[in-house]
C-alpha cells in the first residue's frame, strides 16, 4: 500500500523557514557583491562565483514560493 502524497512532501511550515533562510543568504550575496563592486576590487572571479550562487538561489526561493502558493484554476 502506497503512502500519501503529502507524507513524503516538507510540510508548509518547513518550507517557509527554508524559504525565509535563502532569502536572508540572497540579501547577504547581495551586499558582498555590492561591497567588492564599491571598493573596486580586482576579484571578479570571486564576484561572478558570488552573483552564479546568487542567481541559484533565486531559482530555488520562486520554486519555494511556487509550492507554498496554492494553485488556482480559473
Amino acid at each position: 500500500m502506497n503512502a500519501p502524497s503529502n507524507m513524503s512532501m516538507k510540510s508548509d511550515d518547513v518550507l517557509r523557514y527554508e524559504l525565509e533562510v535563502f532569502r536572508a543568504e540572497h540579501r547577504d550575496l547581495d551586499a558582498a557583491i555590492r561591497a567588492l563592486q564599491e571598493v573596486g576590487s580586482s576579484e571578479q572571479l570571486t564576484i561572478q562565483r558570488l552573483k552564479k550562487k546568487k542567481l541559484a538561489l533565486k531559482d530555488r526561493i520562486a520554486n519555494l514560493e511556487d509550492r507554498l502558493t496554492p494553485d488556482i484554476i480559473a
